[in-house]
């Protein structure tokens, strides 16, 4: 049974991911946090405004104001001015909040290649044509 194994793996990963050394430093964030500091470090670089955020989580103003508020309580974030217009405010990731997505970035590339390791390109490349598969099958 596909669905049963593609769930039970999920889980697996799940867990498995969620026991690595970084979580335990990423207690005191959200998930919501942790998705906008990876959305503004994905974004370095571009003037990314609160409006862009409720837009990409699909969130409203209300809720986006209260995260971004506790971010910035929290020494995550700090709200910039721009040049070309003094109401708006871009949204900029602090060092700690950058150390912290480095942290990520590695646990995840470590965790990855743990997931990979004796299994050929090729098979790799098969499972990825299977997924996809399934993954369009799905959303028929």
């Amino acid at each position: 049974m596909v669905g049963f194994e593609i769930k039970t793996v999920h889980n697996i990963l799940k867990r498995n991911f969620e026991s690595l050394p970084v979580h335990k430093e990423l207690e005191n964030l959200t998930g919501m946090q942790r998705w906008v500091i990876g959305y503004l470090s994905e974004h370095e670089g571009k003037d990314v405004f609160q409006r862009d955020l409720e837009e990409e989580f699909s969130v409203r103003r209300s809720t986006a104001t209260g995260i971004l508020q506790l971010m910035e309580k929290n020494e995550l974030i700090t709200r910039e001015p721009v040049c070309h217009d003094a109401r708006l405010k871009k949204l900029v990731l602090t060092t700690k909040a950058i150390e912290i997505q480095k942290k990520i970035t590695e646990e995840i590339k470590d965790h990855e290649k743990m997931l990979c390791e004796g299994i050929s390109q090729e098979d790799l490349e098969v499972f990825f044509k299977v997924m996809k598969q399934i993954r369009n099958n799905l959303e028929k």
